[in-house]
């Protein structure tokens, strides 16, 4: 298997500082912040997605596009998120 190139640290990274920014970053944010062109973090982030290491957190609205575009959160804070959630019904009756 071949190692992660420099385009996919760089998109990771900008996803956990935007993150720990309390933004929840687009395509285009992920890009602009990792100073990397949208058409290879277009196909960078669709191979990220594949191998489990973002996952889409939900949808915004921007003055771009017509339709709602994907915001991205890095996998493990996306699974944090559904953990905690489960303990809170869990315990919701005790």
């Amino acid at each position: 298997m071949r190692p992660a190139g420099d385009l996919r640290h760089a998109l990771l990274k900008a996803a956990h500082d935007l993150r720990q920014q309390g933004q929840q970053p687009t395509l285009r944010d992920l890009a602009h912040h990792a100073q990397v062109g949208v058409e290879a973090a277009t196909h960078t982030v669709k191979n990220l997605r594949r191998a489990g290491l973002l996952a889409v957190a939900g949808h915004r609205r921007v003055e771009y596009r017509n339709k709602p575009v994907a915001v991205y959160t890095p996998a493990e804070a996306a699974q944090q998120a559904f953990v905690d959630l489960a303990a809170v019904f869990t315990n919701w009756g005790h």
